[in-house]
């Protein structure tokens, strides 16, 4: 048998090993970044959009940012039931929730939890994200005594190759709910750094409950999610917020004084008590409720309740009308006043809480406007007070979270005509309405049902 040349073989091993080192130089390059994170240039548009979030979950996990996922489009994929997310527990070719191709993923951070840091943009810089801060006034410290000036973050924008993280910022407020601002670029921002008017939060300022958190895994990543998906995205489609016009209302009070006197503030007292128990009772009952008449042009001109008033008026769709409401508010210690009309026409409840009355007007829903009736008791007489047609949004009032019509100034001047900023202390519901007229009489023989009064 022939010697083999060791220096053949050695020749050999040389050349063997030099190809080899190329091949991992060439993989390297192709598919490693400089930090030592795979290419996005050399990913799947899905798999790159997973990628992003990880890299932003690492990130603010280092700055121990307490942040959950709000995104309505990947929440819609979750079930009700959070068990099937363990079939997700590794990323890989089963991704589905972080792997569907889309240009944002939606996070909140909760402001109470988290001191602001401005290493933060620092940090983003170094793990590729380009990075935007969003500012706005901070509504938490504005009265009538105080407009304030002071900003504060309300959103961030990571952006990473074709994928942008949109953190939302929540900040707590008296009302014992959860808010954000509205997303606002400044002059010298730069308006194609994403496709601002794609965003699904920010185009307004938003209120939310409080969720209770459930710590999960999606595709892999361990995230925070609302524990009660399908509440929280039903919040989402009727989120906008309404803040008080503290500016108006101070010029409203420099032309008209606020009665300060014992009794109003008494007055204004027992009303709080009385619309934070009504909430309560509504609320438990799921029915939706808004400021209706003179509270809502309280809250609408001076940011309060108006003291000579006398009473806590709110509105409800007859739609939503449950039998059990008067048993409930009478449990609550609210004994009915009075009950006129019927469901199918003109109902209107009424409540006695100490020296305040509430009363609670339904709403019927007609194709070009909706209404809601009144009924006088010595006589029968109906009357009709019309309304265009609105939708509701958030707002604040005595430090509870309530609901007014988002087209306010259309629902007050409806009620109260052009000269609404003006105090009117006389005042006929039967007449003194812009919006009321006569609707007939109730036949005789159903007086017995539409006119009960306590």
């Amino acid at each position: 048998m022939p010697r083999i040349n060791k220096s053949v073989i050695l020749a050999l091993l040389t050349v063997t090993s030099s190809v080899f080192l190329l091949f991992q130089l060439y993989y390297y390059k192709q598919y490693l970044s400089k930090d030592g994170v795979r290419n996005f240039n050399s990913l799947s548009a899905n798999d790159a959009q997973w990628q992003v979030v990880k890299k932003f979950l690492d990130l603010v996990g280092r700055h121990n940012l307490p942040v959950y996922l709000i995104d309505p489009v990947t929440l819609g994929l979750l079930t009700p039931d959070t068990q099937h997310l363990k079939e997700s527990d590794t990323k890989g070719p089963n991704c589905k929730y972080f792997c569907a191709r889309r240009e944002f993923t939606t996070f909140a951070l909760l402001a109470k939890l988290w001191k602001y840091d401005a290493a933060l943009a620092k940090s983003a810089a170094e793990k590729g994200f380009e990075f935007l801060e969003l500012r706005g006034k901070d509504p938490r410290l504005a009265s009538m005594d105080d407009l304030s000036g002071t900003e504060i973050p309300l959103h961030f924008i990571f952006r990473l190759q074709s994928h942008a993280i949109h953190l939302v910022v929540f900040y707590e407020r008296s009302g014992n709910y959860l808010w954000h601002g509205p997303l606002r670029l400044k002059p010298n921002m730069d308006r194609k750094f994403v496709p601002f008017r794609k965003l699904d939060f920010g185009h307004q300022a938003g209120a939310y409950d409080r969720p209770e958190l459930l710590l999960t895994s999606i595709d892999g990543l361990e995230i925070r999610i609302p524990k009660n998906v399908s509440r929280f995205l039903g919040e989402v489609a009727n989120s906008r917020f309404l803040e008080c016009r503290y500016k108006e209302a101070r010029a409203f009070y420099q032309l008209y004084p606020d009665d300060t006197s014992q009794e109003a503030i008494e007055f204004r007292k027992n009303a709080k008590t009385l619309l934070h128990l009504a909430a309560r009772t509504l609320n438990s009952l799921g029915m939706r409720f808004w400021l209706s008449s003179g509270t809502c042009l309280g809250w609408f001109r001076q940011c309060s309740v108006i003291p000579h008033s006398k009473d806590v008026d709110l509105g409800i769709w007859i739609k939503d009308y449950r039998s059990d409401i008067i048993p409930a508010f009478q449990r609550a210690g609210l004994p009915l006043k009075h009950k006129f009309g019927k469901k199918e026409d003109s109902l209107e409840l009424s409540f006695q809480a100490q020296d305040v009355k509430l009363d609670i007007f339904f709403f019927y829903e007609e194709e070009d406007h909706v209404w809601n009736g009144g009924t006088q008791a010595k006589s029968g007489k109906k009357f009709k007070y019309m309304f265009p047609k609105f939708t509701l949004c958030w707002t604040e009032l005595v430090e509870l979270k309530v609901q007014v019509p988002c087209e306010t100034m259309d629902y007050i001047e409806a009620n109260y005509g052009k000269s609404w900023n003006v105090p009117v202390k006389t005042w006929d519901w039967k007449s003194s309405p812009a919006n009321v007229q006569e609707n007939g009489v109730w036949p005789v023989g159903e007086w017995d049902d539409v006119i009960q009064v306590y």
